[in-house]
């Protein structure tokens, strides 16, 4: 006899579990703490299961028919709707524990043992904490392109053009690594190719001019912030490497005796050991800084822990500080006066040159050769680096060349 909401109502309690039947295999189980469950029964390859409706009042007699009903089509259809119900269930476990956040992370982790450097490992954190909390807190599989496209839009009311287009391609990349550990079916960030700001292309300020460069030497030695960030920027100058290799060296990487500091592949942009010759100036450098940071850990840690290094924006606010603006110089400015004044002199190989700037070279025989023919070269050119650049400090804006460097 088919129930009725009355009956299911007026249902009691008893010492023992019991059931009351309705049709097709549907069933309500009263407990003895006063809980009336739904359950379905059927069969699978002649096997006997049951199916968990929901409990009433929640769900009422005639949803629990609805559910009855849909669950006999799909097992007509060959379907077993206990276990795609436990699929879905586990499904969406795995979901809510797959957050963006998580697997952001995740993935950023998997690009450092594969040898991303840490400096570009800070900037992919930085830009993934850029779309905030919300959507780190959304499970992966749930983010649409319009939730994506309001993060970005944010940013770039800010006028932060570039950052919204980096940020778009990280959250990009994190989306299809989801895809390729099956915790997503396709990527929502290539629908929004074009729909942001293209940001205009803007060169890192640079003094180039041999006048100018002295006049920053001379205002470098002038500082009177932290001596750290002094010294920072005294060696960037001498041993132009970019900023964020800078910042996280460390004692152990450099031999003050033999005149070396020598960079981890994993420190590097093309991921590859780099050695940086050190002059007697870059030497002198290094010993002061000693003092106030060595001897072990990293050469300009921040202020705020030694553990970590020195702030991205801490040379780059000195120079505002010296009264140089972002147009004017940059920390990685350092790089274009060197890579400039260095050519402009005739006396060293564009080989040789290219390599002390640690730029890549897509032929990877001709890179290994270069790396090691140039090096007697490169000693050579950073101490008359260093030395060009005491004349300009000294105020001296034209210096006599010997004869260019044989290649």
């Amino acid at each position: 006899m088919a129930l009725t909401e009355v009956a299911v109502r007026n249902a009691k309690p008893k010492e023992k579990p019991y059931k009351l039947g309705d049709s097709g295999g549907l069933f309500l189980q009263v407990t003895p703490a006063g809980g009336k469950l739904w359950r379905l029964k059927f069969r699978v390859a002649g096997k006997e299961k049951l199916l968990s409706l929901g409990g009433w009042p929640a769900v009422s007699l005639a949803t629990a028919r609805k559910e009855r009903d849909k669950a006999r089509e799909a097992l007509a259809a060959g379907a077993d709707p206990a276990r795609d119900k436990q699929q879905a269930k586990h499904r969406a476990k795995v979901s809510a524990a797959n957050t963006f956040g998580e697997v952001a992370q995740e993935f950023i982790d998997k690009r450092k043992r594969e040898g991303l450097s840490t400096s570009t490992a800070d900037k992919s954190e930085y830009y993934i904490k850029r779309m905030g909390p919300v959507i780190a807190k959304m499970p992966i599989s749930e983010i649409a392109a319009s939730d994506l496209l309001a993060v970005l839009r944010r940013i770039e009311t800010k006028g932060n053009y570039e950052t919204a287009r980096r940020v778009l391609q990280l959250s990009g990349r994190v989306f299809r690594y989801a895809v390729a550990t099956a915790r997503l079916t396709s990527d929502p960030s290539r629908d929004l190719r074009g729909a942001l700001t293209a940001p205009q292309p803007k060169h890192f300020g640079a003094i180039i001019e041999p006048k100018r460069a002295g006049e920053l030497l001379r205002a470098i030695d002038g500082y009177d912030g932290l001596g750290l960030t002094k010294l920072a920027m005294q060696l960037s100058a001498n041993v132009f490497v970019r900023p964020g290799e800078l910042r996280h060296a460390e004692w152990s990487e450099i031999d003050l005796d033999a005149g070396v500091w020598i960079i981890p592949a994993g420190k590097m942009k093309m991921r590859r050991p780099h050695q940086v010759p050190l002059s007697r100036q870059s030497i002198k450098i290094l010993h002061e800084a000693h003092e106030a940071s060595g001897p072990k850990g990293y050469v300009f840690p921040s202020i705020r822990a030694r553990s970590r290094p020195m702030s991205e924006n801490t040379i780059n606010a000195g120079l505002r500080r010296l009264g140089f603006t972002g147009d004017e110089m940059t920390a990685h400015g350092f790089r274009a006066m060197a890579s400039t004044l260095l050519n402009e002199s005739g006396k060293w190989s564009p080989d040789a040159i290219e390599r002390a700037l640690a730029h890549g070279d897509d032929d990877r025989v001709r890179a290994a050769y270069h790396r090691g023919a140039h090096w007697k070269e490169r000693v050579e050119m950073a101490q008359w680096w260093s030395d060009y650049l005491d004349m300009l400090r000294a105020g001296a804006g034209v210096v006599a060349f010997r004869e260019k460097k044989a290649g």
